[in-house]
């Protein structure tokens, strides 16, 4: 069951006829924006946002929990916020009710000594009481095959969010809300958070914006990715993919601070997901090797990649050793060497644990 991070602003769940209450409420779906791709409104007042990815993007649930609390208190006349995470839409509005979080797997524990009446079926609650049962936790316990058969599809739907087994019951939501935000064009994507694609906020920036908070909204999360760039010594480190998200990070990881070993620019033009074994050789057909104290044992004259055939070396630089993560036990020595051959083809290879590996090209 999908963890949800909710909402609650109870000033904002009375609405007034001036449409004041919800043009504010529209206010604080957009600030909470800020910190996932979409935001959905439950009904006036409340809203929720998957957890999950946030959570991998910011730092944890709580960080995600702080972020998103203090941006809906920065909205003018918003009143109290309550924020909550929990298993389910109905475990999260009673957390954000009760202002804590619900740890994974407890959430029938959590919802176990509410009464009857937070479901909201009094008919339900009139005939369990007259049975003894007054709690969720009573009401879980009793055997599925009798709800069914006494209370019928509405009672089992019951009994299983009872149960921590289903996190939502008809008529929790209310569909015209989010209908009527956009009407007001409160979209869920934050305006000013993401930098532009191209430089600046233009309007070009907010249709892929709001583009790509479609495609995640349909496929997920992690359906869409960004390239950036970050410190490293070999041009895979040198970029990752991460989840495109509405924010941006605070922090960025430092090109600039010092990297021994790394491969100087230019950059590559191609690197190759899977390197190809290649073949080094020297005078008199040696293989190439790199010493102990990090030099070649003799000048590059030859090329081989994959097998194939071989190729003069006209001109090589390097090696670049490096010993990266020394303190892990999966620690690896590597070193890197770009080599130039007569074919006017420039590679950049690297040698680890006795072999050569072809893993970019250059232009």
């Amino acid at each position: 069951m999908e963890r949800l991070l909710l909402v609650r602003c109870p000033a904002l769940q009375t609405e007034d006829e001036s449409g004041d209450v919800l043009c504010t409420f529209a206010r604080v779906v957009a600030a909470v924006g800020a910190y996932c791709p979409w935001v959905t409104a439950v009904r006036p007042g409340v809203c929720m946002l998957p957890a999950r990815g946030p959570a991998r993007f910011f730092g944890g649930e709580q960080a995600v929990v702080d972020l998103v609390a203090e941006a809906a208190r920065t909205v003018p006349g918003v009143g109290p916020v309550e924020v909550g995470i929990a298993e389910g839409l109905f475990a999260a509005y009673l957390a954000a009710r009760a202002g804590v979080p619900v740890a994974p797997g407890e959430t029938a524990a959590f919802l176990a000594p509410y009464p009857l009446a937070t479901l909201g079926r009094p008919e339900l609650e009139d005939l369990l009481c007259r049975l003894g049962v007054a709690t969720l936790g009573a009401f879980a316990r009793l055997p599925e095959r009798d709800v069914l058969a006494r209370f019928g599809r509405d009672g089992m739907a019951c009994h299983r969010v009872a149960r921590g087994l289903d996190g939502e019951l008809p008529g929790l939501r209310e569909a015209s809300t989010q209908k009527r935000l956009d009407r007001l064009g409160a979209d869920t994507a934050p305006p000013g958070r993401q930098g532009g694609f191209w430089g600046g906020h233009r309007d070009a920036d907010v249709r892929a914006t709001r583009a790509l908070v479609a495609v995640q909204r349909l496929l997920g999360t992690d359906s869409v990715q960004v390239a950036r760039r970050q410190g490293g010594r070999a041009p895979t480190d040198q970029v990752r993919f991460v989840t495109w998200s509405a924010a941006e990070p605070a922090t960025t990881p430092d090109r600039a601070a010092p990297w021994p070993g790394q491969i100087p620019s230019p950059a590559p033009a191609t690197v190759y997901e899977r390197p190809v074994q290649v073949e080094v050789t020297g005078e008199g057909a040696e293989p190439v090797t790199v010493t102990g104290r990090g030099a070649l044992n003799v000048a590059p004259q030859r090329l081989s990649i994959d097998g194939g055939a071989w190729a003069p070396v006209a001109a090589w630089a390097g090696p670049w050793p490096a010993w990266e993560q020394w303190w892990k036990p999966g620690r690896r020595r590597v070193a890197r060497l770009q080599v130039v051959t007569t074919t006017e083809l420039a590679h950049l290879l690297t040698a680890q644990k006795g072999s050569w590996w072809l893993t970019a090209t250059y232009d």
